[in-house]
């Protein structure tokens, strides 16, 4: 069978992050199967009155050009489009809607929701909290400031924002999430052409028990924010039997430092970001692995690569994450219900019962992710 060619592009994020880890990896799985152009573009700002020019019209046209030179020499079938905030800009799709190739987006979040409107009401659709993005109505009433620390930078991404959306909603694209949470958001609001598709994950487990920590530790590795759901963690943890335990957090963020502040148990440890093999080895030799976020999350990469570790986690019943888990999971606890959170934290007591749940949680990401399933769901959705 002949490779159909594929043009990725993706804008890469000032900070790596897990969407840029998700697309690396989805790259790697595509170039088995097709024919694959990567075009990526990053947002370091070396010309300022070019690029103040750019946001101003809300139009990159020498992004523009870039793709409409690629589709030129290339001549790809299907163009596959992840990020494009900011230097891709709305202009890339001028371009590539013009061309004759399937046309793929792929939403790793909810952005597009939560920058469709300079009103903070209709962002917030009347409520008090946006659960996509933590954007809240005691911190600003009238305006929608996506950006809490910048108006100018809000006041641009809504303008890209709200052309993204239409984009998204009027055009013949096929729109890719990563679950049926998220598809189902989208349909309850009039978008068409939605499929589901993980991203996959590229790790090698060996299949020997690599364990050489006698510490029992329950580990937290992301962003360290009240958004997170962070504070409320670590006083969940503290108001459990897991005694002879210790919590220990990755990352960085906003409300660090006063975290370090306030929890000065000695059972808490603060760890600074830490390269993902290293992340990876504290997963393997954790008892469990623990989130009390607050948001609608997508694909929770930390958890699925410790469900292919085969440890456990524990997890609010929130937006989608429970899709990556097996049916009637027992550790997941009711979302902002921190006696629930407790009384899971202290199920990890029992050895025989977590060991059972991260193998079956292994087995269950391994079926789920198989990269056989996940390029016949890609071809399925390019031949529709």
């Amino acid at each position: 069978m002949v490779k159909k060619k594929l043009l990725l592009i993706h804008n890469k994020y000032r900070d790596f992050g897990g969407e840029d880890v998700a697309v690396k990896n989805e790259i790697q799985l595509l170039e088995k199967y097709f024919i694959v152009e990567v075009l990526n573009f990053d947002n370091s700002i070396k010309k300022y009155l070019k690029q103040f020019v750019a946001f101003a019209l809300n139009k990159n046209a020498e992004s523009g050009r870039i793709v409409s030179s690629i589709i030129y020499d290339f001549q790809p079938d299907i163009i596959y489009v992840h990020n494009s905030w900011f230097k891709a800009s709305i202009e890339i799709f001028n371009v590539i809607l013009k061309s004759n190739a399937k046309i793929i987006i792929k939403l790793h979040n909810f952005r597009y929701k939560c920058t469709n409107s300079y009103s903070l009401k209709k962002h917030l659709n009347e409520g008090v909290y946006c659960e996509a993005c933590a954007l809240d109505a005691s911190k600003f009433k009238i305006f929608n400031k996506y950006f809490t620390s910048s108006y100018i930078k809000s006041i641009l991404v809504i303008r890209y924002g709200k052309k993204y959306y239409e984009i998204l909603k009027n055009t013949k694209v096929s729109i890719l999430v990563l679950t049926n949470f998220h598809k189902s958001y989208l349909e309850k609001n009039g978008f068409r052409n939605i499929f589901v598709h993980p991203n996959y994950l590229d790790l090698v487990i060996s299949e020997e028990n690599d364990k050489h920590s006698e510490e029992d530790y329950i580990l937290y590795a992301g962003r360290i924010s009240e958004e997170k759901g962070v504070d409320e963690l670590i006083d969940a943890f503290i108001s459990s039997n897991l005694v002879n335990y210790t919590l220990k957090i990755v990352g960085e963020g906003p409300i660090l430092e006063d975290l370090k502040i306030k929890h000065t148990n000695p059972r808490i440890y603060f760890i600074d970001l830490l390269e993902n093999s290293k992340v990876l080895s504290l997963i393997e030799n954790s008892k469990a692995i623990v989130t009390a976020t607050k948001l609608w999350e997508g694909q929770p990469t930390l958890l699925c690569e410790a469900s292919l570790l085969g440890i456990p986690s524990i997890f609010p019943e929130n937006g989608g994450i429970a899709e990556f888990f097996p049916a009637d999971y027992k550790l997941s606890f009711e979302k902002n219900n921190y006696i629930d959170l407790i009384n899971k934290l202290n199920l990890l007591l029992d050895d025989n019962y977590i060991e059972e749940i991260g193998k079956n949680n292994k087995k269950f990401i391994k079926s789920k992710l198989n990269e056989k399933n996940l390029i016949q769901n890609f071809y399925n959705i390019i031949n529709e």
